[in-house]
């Protein structure tokens, strides 16, 4: 369970006006223990918000034949969660965890159930992403480009017994807000895909069943909005939500009401949330796309109500995406910077869809690619069936005209050499330390660096791998030593105050910025993590990328009246092999059908060591994706920075 010590923490990052709604939530949540009232449902009901005739005939033979596999696995009962396989999807149990076999309690009030701790509920990300329903927007789209009623049946099977098993306010598929805002919009986008199915509108707008769990959800997202400290990712959820809730399902007297005070947050938050070079300003990449996705999502969901969202809105999806396409490797992988849970906002593809891909053909469908932009693979489902539902209109905003490489308010900066196949690609880490007071998704990763060559990592951010339950893990992937920097004292920069939280920040600024496609790029940045009780410490990195030597230059500096322990840490990618003798690391991999080399000079004022699948303390390992996690080797040297000015140079050259 929670310590009180981690409540004293968290409520110190809190100001006066949460502690106040936060107390008002917990006098709500107990007047609602008593009362489950009914909604009131207007006459005449029926789902306008349906897709044009057209719009299923831009989906490409190539989307279509990927949905159709994967829902095909699905009707078979098998899934995929955060590496845990699944055959129980034919009538699954809503409430076991089966990576640990635990089932949570069904029947308990929702607000009672200590969801965070895992021997009361088994891995509650488990539970959770199945409940998003997720899975049932592709067999409705399986549905709707295949016209065979099977799929459509099995969504109204999963759907009546999700209901049954999870009446309003009980179990902890009623906790989180952003649950409530994701699986509302996949029901919106389920309705809207089983158009012409003949059971749909009784399945829906015509079952008092549905009409009940539809208004609950909206009742608890107008109530229980995330505020303050949390107003993250999450906030952007419950909006989206909402708002497609109450534009496509607008069958309560509440509905207009709760559209426009969706409308309004959506538009404020999405502003609040991204940085005006067009970042997301949690600074953990996964959740620039989760964002993006509920975005767009939410904003094409008011275009198709008739009701359009402001153009402020539009101009922050627009530099979005620009974004995206200016900070993306030759392969269409954007940086893999702090937390990642493979959390989307919208999934209507089948598996083997590229993410990033995707939302470029979305961008480019709804505001056109500019010049720059890379090339991508069109071949998606939820471009055709978004762009089908927008407004054509001009966004009066200022796009860049070429291929930005720094983000100054985001402190991101990406140096890159080459293309294609020969590409470098270095993103270099100079910003804050994530986003509002909690800081909930950063990582201690300030100054660190990624390097991928031809978009393999060589110099890798190891990932995330977990949010609950595993606590060493989650230190470890979050931590200092589990990036590209340096750690001074055996410490991280910033100090963490739980899984979500951080309660000392590290402060970084970039000092230079020089970002050349052809010549020498530069980058210099500094942090004071290591300031405070040490007294006055300085970390400097600065970085230099030569394109004609295929060399990138890493000097490391401390400035500080004392002497400190120190380790540089290097992370390989996964699939990179590594000699080391002394000082000097060759590294191989193979890319496509050649082996490719390159040689790591390490600094010969410390001792470095290789590190591999090390448990006990972690070190040596990669996340793809969230719950997965693999062996790869860590370049570890440790030794003695000051007193005074200490300088480490690192040299990294590609050879073939």
């Amino acid at each position: 369970m929670t310590s009180p010590g981690w409540y004293l923490r968290r409520l110190s990052r809190m100001g006066p006006a949460e502690i106040a709604g936060r107390a008002a939530d917990v006098v709500r949540k107990r007047r609602w223990r008593g009362e489950l009232p009914e909604p009131a449902v207007v006459p005449l009901r029926r789902f306008a918000a349906t897709l044009p005739s057209d719009a299923l005939m831009n989906v490409s033979p190539e989307a279509k034949a990927r949905l159709i596999a994967t829902a095909d696995r699905l009707m078979d009962g098998h899934a995929e969660y955060f590496g845990v396989a699944r055959d129980d999807l034919v009538n699954p149990d809503w409430s076991l965890d089966p990576r640990t076999g635990r089932r949570a309690p069904a029947e308990a009030y929702t607000f009672d159930i200590q969801y965070r701790d895992e021997q009361a509920v088994g891995d509650i990300k488990q539970l959770w992403e199945p409940s998003r329903h997720q899975h049932l927007t592709v067999l409705a789209a399986a549905f709707a480009v295949t016209g065979e009623g099977r799929y459509a049946d099995r969504v109204a099977d999963h759907l009546k017994s999700w209901w049954a098993a999870n009446p309003p306010l009980r179990g902890v598929h009623w906790v989180s807000g952003i649950e409530l805002g994701i699986r509302l919009l996949s029901w919106v986008w389920t309705r809207r895909l089983l158009d012409g199915w003949p059971g749909a509108p009784d399945l829906f707008e015509g079952n008092p069943v549905a009409l009940h769990q539809v208004w609950h959800h909206q009742r608890w997202l107008a109530a229980f909005g995330s505020r303050g400290s949390s107003a993250n990712n999450h906030v952007i959820a419950e909006d989206a939500g909402q708002l497609a809730a109450a534009c496509a399902f607008s069958w309560f007297p509440e509905s207009h009401r709760w559209r426009a005070q969706a409308m309004r947050s959506l538009d404020r938050q999405l502003r609040h949330n991204t940085f005006a070079s067009g970042l997301n300003r949690e600074l953990a990449t996964e959740y620039h796309g989760l964002v993006l996705e509920l975005g767009l999502a939410a904003a094409v969901e008011a275009d198709a109500a008739g009701a359009p969202m402001p153009d402020s809105t539009w101009q922050t999806l627009l530099r979005m995406t620009d974004t995206l396409a200016a900070i993306v490797d030759s392969r269409l992988r954007p940086p893999r910077q702090g937390d990642g849970d493979d959390g989307h906002g919208l999934i209507v593809d089948g598996s083997g869809t590229d993410r990033w891909a995707s939302l470029l053909t979305t961008g480019d469908a709804l505001f056109g690619q500019l010049g720059w932009w890379p090339a991508g693979d069109p071949a998606d489902v939820r471009t055709p069936l978004l762009a089908a539902l927008a407004t054509s209109r001009v966004i009066d905003a200022p796009r860049p005209i070429r291929r930005p490489g720094h983000f100054a308010d985001a402190g991101l900066t990406i140096l890159r050499s080459g293309a294609g196949d020969e590409e470098v690609w270095c993103r270099c880490d100079g910003g804050p330390h994530g986003f509002l007071a909690i800081a909930a998704h950063a990582h201690a990763d300030a100054l660190s660096l990624e390097v991928r060559h031809g978009g393999v990592d060589v110099l890798a951010d190891p990932g995330t791998y977990c949010y609950h339950g595993e606590a060493e893990w989650r230190s470890y992937f979050r931590s200092t030593l589990g990036h590209n920097t340096l750690q001074l004292d055996d410490t991280d920069q910033s100090r963490s105050g739980g899984p979500f939280l951080w309660t000392r920040h590290v402060r970084s600024r970039v000092l230079v910025a020089h970002t050349e496609p052809e010549g020498v790029s530069r980058w210099r940045a500094e942090h004071d993590g290591y300031g405070g009780q040490r007294g006055s410490v300085v970390h400097r990195r600065s970085v230099e990328l030569d394109s004609a030597a295929r060399e990138l230059r890493v000097t490391d500096e401390v400035i500080s009246a004392r002497p400190h322990w120190c380790r540089l840490a290097f992370h390989l990618g996964p699939s990179v092999d590594v000699d080391l003798a002394g000082g000097r690391a060759r590294l191989q991999w193979t890319a496509g059908a050649r082996r490719r080399t390159a040689v790591l000079e390490l600094p010969r004022e410390l001792a470095f060591s290789a590190h591999r699948a090390e448990t006990t303390p972690p070190l040596g390992w990669y996340s793809a994706g969230f719950g997965r996690k693999e062996p790869a080797t860590a370049l570890i040297g440790r030794g003695q920075a000051g007193p005074g000015h200490a300088g480490f140079d690192t040299l990294l050259c590609f050879e073939s």
